[in-house]
């Protein structure tokens, strides 16, 4: 395989474009709309659930066993529990995330009446007012509001504004990209997955590349509550690569740089035989990249498994400092993702039985019993 040309600007652009566009869980409609005008852009052919999910195929040489390449695009966020007697609101997190991490951030509120801003304050705010109380006071979701940027001290106040219980909160991303190459930004995880996917199929159509097989790019819209690739996949799909963030952190052996295969997360391990694929690709076309274990975390490959679907699953990563807070990410690690995923579209299928969903023991897969050192 030659070695493809990955543009880079063309990733990071539609990363920062993607993180501009407000898409908590539950609320992705908007995102869903620029990603299928992108698909059309690039002439790569589209199909649209119900809610939203998206599936692009590129067609291969063969059409079995297709593959499938996901990542989500939705994202965190907050959601309006109450509106509180001084016209704040209470909130409860869409998705995993420590409200530590939510304390001072702007947001927008997506009510009936329109679209309001504010920002996600602790109770105890003001210093000036509490003092040392600031910083005792417990870091629950409990113990934060949002204040509206409008007229309004009551509870009453804030219903007339047409604001309330159930209203979906956005938070601000904030993106930045620094001339040493991190990309800083909420919602990296996985807004960058989708970059990269997006940057895989456009490196596919500029430089006339055809898949072995027919794969599908999935885009899932409720990875951050657990759904994910739960109604998405085809029944022609045998393998599935998930695209989401590394946890680089202290105990990890993810990196920012170079590619994190996944081994196993806190629903097991993952796929022997595709894995080991992915790290075989990787040594070949010399990608850097590293192993890891992921122990408080699961992706749209659990999601699907759980819902019933017999595929091989297996998940490559960027590493993300501060995951799920204010995250951070280094381009070439998208770079060196991108290059992977082409590696994986253009590889020889090494299971053809796996076309078939059920078949008997001819060209079953072996893993290796025998002692592998001298």
């Amino acid at each position: 395989m030659l070695r493809p040309v990955i543009d880079l600007d063309y990733l990071k652009d539609r990363l920062i474009e993607l993180l501009n566009i407000p898409s908590p869980t539950g609320y992705t409609d908007e995102a869903v709309w620029w990603l299928c005008r992108e698909l059309e852009r690039l002439g790569v052919d589209y199909e649209l659930t119900r809610r939203g999910a998206v599936r692009a195929r590129l067609k291969g040489k063969k059409s079995l066993p297709a593959r499938a390449i996901v990542a989500h695009i939705d994202t965190l966020g907050a959601q309006a529990k109450q509106v509180k007697a001084n016209g704040r609101l209470e909130l409860v997190p869409i998705g995993n995330w420590s409200s530590r991490f939510a304390e001072g951030a702007r947001a927008t509120i997506f009510a009936e009446s329109g679209a309001w801003r504010g920002t996600i304050l602790p109770l105890k705010a003001s210093g000036h007012t509490f003092n040392e109380e600031v910083d005792s006071q417990p870091v629950n979701w409990q113990q934060v509001e949002l204040r509206i940027d409008a007229v309004t001290h009551s509870r009453e106040d804030t219903l007339a504004l047409g604001i309330d219980v159930g209203d979906i909160i956005a938070i601000d991303p904030q993106p930045e990209v620094t001339d040493t190459g991190f990309i800083v930004s909420r919602h990296l995880d996985d807004k960058a997955g989708v970059a990269t996917l997006l940057a895989t199929l456009e490196t596919m159509v500029r430089e006339d590349r055809t898949p072995t097989v027919d794969t599908w790019f999935l885009f899932t819209i409720a990875e951050e509550v657990g759904l994910g690739a739960s109604s998405v996949l085809l029944p022609d799909v045998a393998a599935m690569v998930t695209v989401d963030n590394g946890t680089t952190a202290p105990g990890q052996n993810s990196s920012e740089f170079g590619v994190t295969i996944a081994m196993a997360d806190q629903t097991g391990p993952f796929d022997w035989h595709l894995s080991r694929k992915l790290v075989q690709l990787a040594r070949t076309y010399d990608i850097k990249h590293q192993k890891d274990v992921f122990r408080y975390y699961r992706s749209d490959s659990a999601s699907a498994l759980e819902a019933g679907a017999d595929i091989r699953t297996a998940l490559v990563t960027f590493g993300i400092d501060a995951s799920h807070g204010y995250e951070r990410i280094h381009e070439s690690a998208l770079q060196d993702l991108t290059h992977l995923l082409v590696a994986y579209a253009e590889a020889e299928v090494e299971i053809v039985r796996d076309a078939k969903p059920i078949s008997g023991t001819r060209g079953f897969t072996h893993q290796p019993l025998d002692e592998g050192h001298d």
